[in-house]
Formats: structure tokens, C-alpha cells, sequence
């Protein structure tokens, strides 16, 4: 989807200041109530917004270790089954199919390093975990962020028509 300047700046009012209305944010970014909504509704209808759920930091509800497990799987319906066993663990934040010598990439929390051996036994109990390898993430450095990817969007259209 290409978005233009307004549908950034939208986005990054949003991001900056996520309780703000529809309201307000077309009086700070001097444009239409109906304009600011119509954009809203097109971010959302095309995946641009995912959500207007809170960010949850893990830490702050008593899981401050972060991880992150390569799992290699059985190739016959082994994904399936393994997807839905990773469901069931809480401590499982989310998951990636991956290339390489893993198929899965999981991210997961835990409250402590004993706590984290609790988890990861709960991941490789399924049958279908052929091998798993942990890594300890020990500090964010740069946490997850998607605003300047909003902003290189803007500019990217006009790069890829100019080339």
C-alpha cells in the first residue's frame, strides 16, 4: 500500500499519542474531522494499522527475561502440530517461519532464567520439536519500531517511480 504524508503524519500522531481522537487529531493536523477518519478507515482496512491494543511490556507484568528459540521440526505435519502447542503457553509472544537450518523462531518470556528451563521444557515437549536452540536477549537496545518505516514509505513510491 502506498501511503501519502498526511496518512504518515496520522500515523505517527498515533504513535506518539495513541488516546488521541479523531477530533483532535484533524485540529493539530489542520484537516478535516471526515478526512482524518476516512484515512483511519482505510489504514485499518488495509492492514497499514493492525490494532489500537496497548503495548504490553512483558517486564512490567513480572516476565523480565526475553528469549528467543530455533526450533527445528518434523517435516510431515509437523508445523501444525507444534503452532498449536505453542498457542497454549502463555510465555510464548510470538512466533516466525523462518529459512535456515530452524523452521520456527519463537519469542518468548519468562520470569526468571530457572523460570525460562520451565518454559523452553513446555515448547520442546512436543513431539514434533526435533531440536531447539536458545538464545537470551540481555538487553533491547532498539525495541520494536515501525515509525521510520512510515516515513521510508512516503519517500519510497517516488524512488521507485523515478528508477
Amino acid at each position: 500500500m502506498i501511503i501519502d504524508e498526511l496518512d504518515a503524519a496520522i500515523l505517527d500522531l498515533l504513535a506518539t499519542d495513541p488516546r488521541v481522537g479523531v477530533l483532535e487529531a484533524s485540529r493539530r493536523l489542520r484537516v478535516a474531522r471526515g478526512t482524518v477518519q476516512a484515512r483511519l478507515d482505510r489504514l485499518q482496512r488495509t492492514g497499514v494499522i493492525a490494532d489500537f491494543a496497548p503495548t504490553i511490556d512483558p517486564a512490567a507484568l513480572g516476565y523480565p527475561v526475553t528469549a528467543f528459540l530455533s526450533l527445528e521440526i518434523a517435516q510431515s505435519g509437523g508445523r501444525a502440530n507444534v503452532l498449536t502447542h505453542l498457542r497454549q503457553i502463555p510465555e510464548v509472544i510470538e512466533v516466525h517461519t523462518v529459512t535456515g537450518t530452524a523452521d520456527l523462531l519463537v519469542h518468548l518470556v519468562a520470569r526468571s532464567n530457572s523460570d525460562l528451563q520451565r518454559v523452553i521444557d513446555s515448547v520442546v515437549a512436543d513431539p514434533s520439536v526435533l531440536r531447539a536452540a536458545t538464545t537470551i536477549a540481555l538487553a533491547t537496545p532498539i525495541p520494536l519500531r515501525t515509525r521510520p518505516l512510515v516515513a521510508s514509505a512516503v519517500d519510497q513510491p517516488r524512488a521507485v517511480e523515478q528508477a
